[in-house]
């Protein structure tokens, strides 16, 4: 039974696809979070009907999760697009196995192949943790590794291009057979480098990568193209980098469907900007007060446990992982930081603390209980410092929403995340915006953006994109 598709839906270029304004992200999503999969109904439940998610994607679980959520009723008509070209995790250990051609060994633990021997492996794990026999969209994933790396050692030359393109002709062969015979539906590219300008050397061509496919094929399927845009990386959007169009535009003239990820991580200045507001627009700043009321329930555990067993804090007396956290935290610039500052500055002395306190306290009971609620108080607190940081970078959501507003958006209620989102869909040429939503209210947030007043979106984002460096950097 066939159901009515809603007037709002948007054409994936000319494949036949109708798709909704937002697809779900699944970058971070993984089988067995309860909170990923819920986010995931939710948006199906709303009416959401794109997915897009890839083989690497927390090494396969991510395929695994949407599997398990289509295999349950109500996910007809929902649109899978899926990605292969890394090779990471499983897929190292299998690269190291069978030795496939034409790997790009970026560097350590990140690999990167598009010669078919591995896509064929790729496309048959995907339709099995999908559970699916047919993949609606199959797309090569940042294959511009390969000039990315040549960049590393020298300036990519002409011959280079040539390679890369003859690489990807190759991966489109391989993908019109499967076509062919049913595996897949559409083809295409997912590339973080079709919106650089002509000048840079590691810069894709959405037109070149056409020529490919039509080499192939006068009837071939290559009609989605996958690139980032947002407020900072606008390129997809200005640069006129393709027969003198952007690839907004290229893309509109030869009816390739367009997905838009990443449109609120603005990479800018060698920062990330997460286009959110994080509390209340204009409320200001968590401060010192609020991280030592953060850190209070640790503090008062490592306490409990120097006069219990008489053991030396981590550090010194009155100091402990709390004080280190103390000292550090301010210095930490963005939340996406947190890992990296936790895996080199705090867990290593954490972990040898451990191992001295075991020496001393193993097997007293006191200690076994103390040590279940000392782990559990720091994933606690170590998630109340990514809400910590996030709440410093308020100040500069307001900024930009200021900055926004100064540019032509007609100021509103709206989430800056909404506004964020919204701009992109106003852009012609866009078929979707992808969202990462691991949350419910995520979803619920972005799906609000679609309701949001038309604007003058290009404008709006050629004014911001000439006055951005007033920005913090």
């Amino acid at each position: 039974m066939s159901h009515p598709v809603p007037n709002y839906f948007r054409p994936l270029g000319d494949t036949g696809i109708r798709c909704h304004p937002l697809g779900f992200g699944c970058y971070r999503i993984a089988e067995g979070v309860a909170e990923h999969e819920s986010s995931l109904r939710e948006y199906l439940g709303q009416g959401g009907n794109l997915i897009d998610t890839s083989a690497n994607y927390t090494d396969g679980r991510s395929e695994s999760l949407v599997g398990k959520a289509l295999s349950s009723d109500g996910a007809l008509g929902t649109v899978v697009v899926t990605k292969a070209g890394y090779i990471q995790g499983q897929n190292m250990t299998l690269a190291q196995q069978q030795s496939f051609p034409e790997v790009v060994e970026y560097g350590e633990g990140i690999w990167h192949c598009i010669h078919p021997r591995f896509l064929e492996t790729q496309l048959r794990a995907s339709c099995r943790r999908l559970k699916r026999d047919r993949v609606d969209v199959f797309l090569l994933h940042n294959p511009e590794y390969f000039l990315s790396h040549q960049a590393h050692h020298r300036t990519p030359t002409p011959q280079d291009h040539q390679e890369f393109y003859r690489r990807v002709g190759q991966a489109f062969s391989f993908l019109e057979e499967q076509a062919k015979e049913g595996r897949i539906g559409w083809y295409g590219i997912s590339s973080n480098h079709y919106g650089l300008g002509s000048a840079d050397p590691t810069m894709t061509s959405v037109q070149r990568c056409l020529r490919q496919a039509v080499r192939i094929s006068s009837a071939h399927r290559f009609r989605v193209v996958q690139l980032p845009l947002n407020l900072y990386e606008s390129g997809g959007a200005l640069e006129r980098n393709n027969d003198g169009l952007t690839a907004l535009e290229f893309c509109r003239r030869e009816g390739l469907g367009v997905l838009i990820n990443r449109p609120l991580n603005a990479f800018w200045a060698n920062r990330m900007f997460r286009l959110a507001d994080f509390r209340g627009h204009g409320q200001g700043t968590d401060g010192p007060r609020d991280l030592e009321l953060l850190v209070g329930p640790l503090r008062r555990l490592e306490r409990s446990l120097a006069d219990r067993m008489k053991i030396p804090l981590l550090g010194g007396p009155d100091f402990g992982l709390a004080g280190l956290i103390l000292q550090i935290a301010p210095q930490v610039r963005a939340a996406s930081d947190w890992d990296w500052v936790v895996e080199r500055y705090l867990a290593p002395p954490l972990q040898q603390w451990i191992q001295d306190c075991q020496k001393v306290c193993q097997g007293q009971d006191f200690w076994e209980e103390w040590q279940q609620r000392f782990f559990q108080t720091i994933r606690a607190v170590l998630e109340g410092l990514e809400r910590y940081s996030l709440s410093r970078q308020q100040e500069v959501s307001d900024r930009i929403r200021g900055l926004l507003e100064e540019c032509g958006y007609p100021g509103n209620r709206a989430s800056l995340s909404q506004i964020a989102m919204s701009l992109l869909l106003n852009l012609k040429g866009v078929s979707c915006v992808l969202n990462g939503m691991r949350r419910v209210s995520y979803v619920q947030d972005a799906l609000g953006a679609v309701g949001l007043p038309p604007v003058d979106a290009l404008s709006i984002l050629q004014e911001f994109s000439r006055r951005r460096p007033a920005l913090p950097g």
